[in-house]
């Protein structure tokens, strides 16, 4: 297992990048731990697949270092850089038993027999395959072809990091909860760094310790998903986490004052003066109808989804969604909202502000 270091780490396919937008990657600096679970969380084109396979040697850098504890691997191939990789489509050998492909990892470094059998053992009955050892892994079903290339990604103890390219994209959705648990499970057991490339924000939330969210070619942030809930440093990262993400106003910061087209919101603390577009944002959990206080809102309307109702309306001529826990009545006379002030962020050209003090207004 390994330390991962991104040092001055910038990619582009041009061979003659003249602007920040001819870079995939732009410029970063980012320490992984050795032995954590990590999620490269974005959408499509972001790129977290280019950093996933400059981390595995299938790609070098433009400019920058990857080091692996304390060893420079920026010119290694990939096979000097002693990792596993699961891809988004399972990689099997379809004329061999499942235990067959479980050793073949093994078995090509030389591992002694006994503890090939005991280690292909131990990986079935994690991934649920203990039934299915002797059959060919031709027939299988997809899922359990993809369960086969997660077990082959973990059965090696010496790796120095586990990669996953979205490892669930076939995966029946009943299975996807299973088989997520099941690596966190692994994960905890054996401790290797794991590395986890997703578009999908339940996937990396349940899976990853710390995510890691890309936009536009740049890590915005790199946090807890409590921190990534809370306290988004980017306002993609508000939008992105979430369902539905958070609400942004166009609004003027003075002090613990946030003034948006026609009203006053009270802010959980006071801000310094601040340049740029700014914006506050507010989850849709810490948004609450009121019968007079706050802001005026038009209700447009109502979703039942079962646990919560999600209500959708305007408030200061922006869309506004309003979580309202079950129970909880939604009246005619509820014709504001107001939003818990320590909860509100602030956001200058889309990047969160520090506070200068948590003092609030009288």
């Amino acid at each position: 297992m390994a330390r991962i270091t991104l040092k001055n780490l910038a990619h582009s396919y041009s061979a003659n990048p003249k602007s920040d937008s001819d870079f995939a990657l732009k410029e970063m600096d980012h320490v992984w731990d050795d032995g954590g679970a990590y999620a490269l969380l974005g959408s499509s084109g972001c790129g977290k697949s280019t950093l996933l396979n400059i981390i595995s040697g299938l790609l070098r850098p433009s400019q920058g270092r990857v080091l692996f504890g304390d060893t420079d691997m920026t010119d290694a191939a990939t096979a000097q850089r002693n990792i596993a990789q699961v891809f988004q489509f399972p990689v099997v050998y379809d004329t061999m038993t499942v235990r067959d492909n479980l050793a073949f990892p093994l078995r090509n470094r030389g591992m002694d027999a006994k503890y090939i059998a005991d280690r292909v053992a131990q990986i079935a009955r994690m991934i649920g395959m203990e039934e299915t050892l002797n059959r060919k892994a031709q027939g299988l079903t997809a899922d359990a072809k993809q369960k086969i290339s997660l077990g082959r990604g973990m059965v090696r103890e010496d790796v120095n990091a586990i990669l996953f390219d979205e490892p669930l994209t076939v995966i029946d959705p009943h299975m996807k909860w299973e088989l997520r648990t099941q690596l966190k499970q692994l994960h905890r057991q054996f401790g290797h760094t794991m590395i986890y490339v997703t578009h999908d924000q339940t996937e990396a939330l349940t899976f990853a310790d710390k995510v890691v969210v890309m936009y536009d070619g740049r890590v915005v942030q790199m946090g807890t998903p409590q921190e990534l809930f809370e306290t988004p440093a980017h306002t993609f990262v508000g939008y992105f986490i979430g369902s539905p993400g958070m609400n942004l106003f166009d609004a003027k910061i003075e002090g613990n004052r946030a003034h948006l087209q026609g009203a006053s919101v009270q802010l959980g603390a006071a801000y310094g003066p601040i340049t740029g577009r700014t914006q506050i944002g507010i989850r849709p959990e810490f948004a609450v109808l009121t019968k007079g206080e706050g802001l005026p809102v038009s209700i447009r309307r109502v979703e039942d989804v079962g646990r919560h109702r999600l209500v959708r309306a305007e408030a200061a001529g922006q869309p506004l969604n309003i979580v309202v826990p079950e129970g909880l009545p939604i009246g005619a006379d509820m014709t504001h909202v107001s939003f818990v002030a320590d909860k509100i962020n602030v956001y200058a050209d889309d990047w969160r502000v520090s506070a200068t003090s948590v003092e609030r207004a009288a």
